[in-house]
């Protein structure tokens, strides 16, 4: 039986020929890029040899743009225009970046994301971002002698929709074609899958220069399903390099035994007055990192730093102190891990192995950490800082078409964050659950709350918890055109389709005239996954509350739909009372109206109750006159059809 070959539409490689392919790791600090080169997965390393990019890029005044080792030999000549992590910006506001430490160089605030004041002019971490995508392309392509047909570039599994997008932008702006952005743990995972055949529950546990990621993945005969991840786009390498450095800086004022200090070329006590300049934190970031690789090897190093003015300071520094002041970044991590299993239900026995991700994860305060919680030593087969690229290029080499069928796997990875839309009274109605499996698509039915609505304003929201103000807010559409009806009669289905990449897109189709709109969405950039991990825990820790602030919406809205509907009744039919009855529905309409505003469910719960009970009688009344009226001239012979119910939706 003859069998198709299944590539990306438009990318089915003709017999025998190899379309060229690369696997990208865009990282905070470093970044690499690997292909699958005579059926063997590389990193492609430069000129010199190297394999490690510095993610870093020198914009001189005359428009001279620089990336890499060459433009990191300018950071401490000229830190303002030499631009580093920007990773840590893409995406994002100035709001968002209160957890980022103090930049060499200059932020611009913009609506939009944040830029970056250079010589050169305002640049974006966008493009900042794809001058080093555009150095790896060039690299890759002098090295496989053609152009690329495409590029897999991985991302920290809780970037966002606007992070995810602004790394597409920014490939696009580097003449790079995405063939798929892919969650950095799963690129991990599939490495170590394929070269070792593993199956069963295994974590990686991914520490980077500047983000954190977790994933549980289970693979099960080439299928790698993500059943869980967790992280935070703040916390990396980076922020031990700080440490080391406000411990140096902390030495200035005195009280550190151990710091030696030289002042107009004579031993001091301290180094009163001093303010670090922009050229020499880069200096002593520098340093900070160098005294952390160090102490990777050996117990103990020497930091020594040079002012500007000549002045020194000498400060010995242990592996004991290093982790004593960075105990509280690795507990961060071992609470994600921790989290990721909740949120998969498994436990510390169901995990097979654990994959280490990333160079910070050499650090051996780290693999402590890791190998205590798991009472197992953490695979490191692959070399950390290389392992991402190398399943980026597996991944590329496959959508590119160039597999056959004994390489054939299946990614299924997962969205971080539930997605919705604003219904009646604030409330959140998830469509597409969070760590659902993508790409997916999920539709569910509303109705209109109103009688003759004819537009309804669709509010697309991400978040766990049960209230829209607690969310974060993604896009807003309209769909016009609904024909009028009575309230609840129409049916409106709202569609969500997240690809393979993570991106949403929403439709919204009344299903009776087939009027349509939709969005593809585009957040404001902005979400930092700080944000998302606040609402993972303020949706676990606030659960309970969430419920009864919810039952009490749902509650306000009964009650306004029964007052609505009351008023309308009493406005055309009220002559079918009598003074006292009219009286006394008067009075439970104005008891329930005092109530909807009260924060008591209960009390609300029975004034809906009383005003139901109460309008009884108006009802019936209601339903004989509206029966004398259709019967009214009629035989009995005359045909009557009633109407097939609508379905229950829900109320918009």
């Amino acid at each position: 039986m003859a069998l198709f070959q299944i590539a990306e539409p438009g990318l089915s490689a003709a017999p025998h020929e190899h379309r060229l392919a690369v696997g990208i790791d865009l990282g905070t600090t470093n970044s690499l890029v690997a292909s699958v080169i005579s059926g063997s997965t590389e990193v492609i390393l430069d000129e010199g040899g190297a394999a490690i990019l510095p993610s870093v890029v020198h914009y001189a005044a005359d428009g001279t743009v620089t990336v890499g080792a060459v433009a990191l030999r300018d950071a401490s000549r000229d830190p303002k225009n030499t631009i580093s992590s920007a990773k840590r910006l893409i995406g994002r506001t100035m709001k968002d970046l209160a957890d980022v430490h103090n930049l060499p160089y200059d932020l611009v605030d913009d609506p939009s994301m944040v830029r970056i004041a250079t010589s050169a002019g305002v640049k974006s971490p966008v493009e900042v971002s794809a001058e080093i995508l555009r150095s790896l392309a060039k690299r890759a392509e002098d090295r496989l002698g053609g152009d690329l047909t495409g590029a897999v570039i991985t991302v920290p599994a809780y970037f966002d929709d606007a992070q995810r997008q602004a790394t597409k932008d920014a490939a696009r702006l580097a003449n790079l074609t995405v063939l798929r952005l892919l969650n950095e743990p799963t690129a991990a995972a599939l490495a170590y899958g394929l070269d070792n055949g593993a199956e069963g529950t295994y974590m990686v546990y991914d520490l980077g220069g500047g983000t954190f990621d977790v994933s549980l993945l289970k693979l099960t005969r080439g299928v790698f399903e993500v059943l869980a991840t967790g992280g935070n786009s703040a916390l990396g390498g980076d922020d031990f390099d700080h440490r080391v450095l406000c411990h140096v800086t902390e030495s200035f004022r005195g009280g550190n035994p151990k710091a030696r200090f030289t002042v107009d070329g004579k031993p001091a006590d301290t180094l009163p007055g001093h303010i670090l300049s922009a050229a020499e934190k880069r200096r002593l970031m520098a340093l900070s990192r160098a005294a952390k690789e160090a102490l990777t090897k050996d117990e103990s190093t020497c930091i020594r730093f040079a002012f500007d003015n000549g002045d020194e300071v000498e400060l010995d520094l242990t592996r004991e102190e290093f982790d004593a002041m960075t105990c509280h970044l690795v507990r961060k991590t071992i609470d994600t891990v921790e989290a990721v299993l909740r949120d998969a239900s498994a436990g510390v026995s169901d995990v097979r192995g654990v994959v280490l991700v990333g160079g910070a994860t050499r650090m051996p305060c780290v693999r402590t950490a890791v190998e205590k919680f798991f009472g197992f030593a953490p695979l490191d087969d692959i070399d950390p800082d290389k392992v991402v690229a190398i399943g980026a290029a597996m991944q590329a080499n496959k959508l590119a078409g160039n597999t056959s069928g004994d390489d054939d796997w299946l990614l299924l990875d997962v969205t971080p964050l539930s997605l919705g839309l604003e219904t009646m009274g604030g409330l959140v109605e998830k469509v597409i659950p969070r760590n659902s499996a993508i790409p997916v698509a999920l539709a569910q039915d509303f109705t209109t709350f109103r009688d003759g609505q004819t537009a309804m304003a669709i509010h697309v929201v991400q978040g766990e918890r049960e209230l829209v103000d607690a969310c974060r807010s993604l896009a807003r559409f309209e769909l016009r055109g609904i024909p009028p009806m009575a309230a609840g009669a129409a049916r409106i289905r709202v569609t969500f389709q997240v690809d393979a990449d993570g991106l949403l897109s929403v439709s919204a189709r009344e299903m009776t005239t087939g009027v349509e709109a939709s969005i593809q969405v585009k957040p404001s950039y902005g979400l930092s996954d700080d944000d998302i991990v606040r609402m993972l825990q303020d949706g676990n820790g606030s659960a309970e509350e969430d419920m009864r602030a919810r039952e009490l919406r749902e509650q306000q809205v009964e009650a306004r739909r029964l007052l609505e509907s009351t008023h309308s009744a009493l406005a055309s039919d009220g002559d079918l009372l009598d003074d006292a009855e009219r009286a006394e529905v008067d009075a439970l309409v104005e008891r329930l109206t005092a109530l909807v505003i009260s924060d008591d469910v209960e009390a609300v719960k029975a004034g809906i109750e009383a005003l139901t009970k109460g309008t009884e009688t108006l009802a019936e009344r209601r339903m004989d006159r509206s029966i004398r009226e259709a019967l009214s001239g009629m035989s009995v012979d005359d045909e009557m059809f009633d109407e097939k119910p609508e379905d229950e939706s829900k109320n918009y």
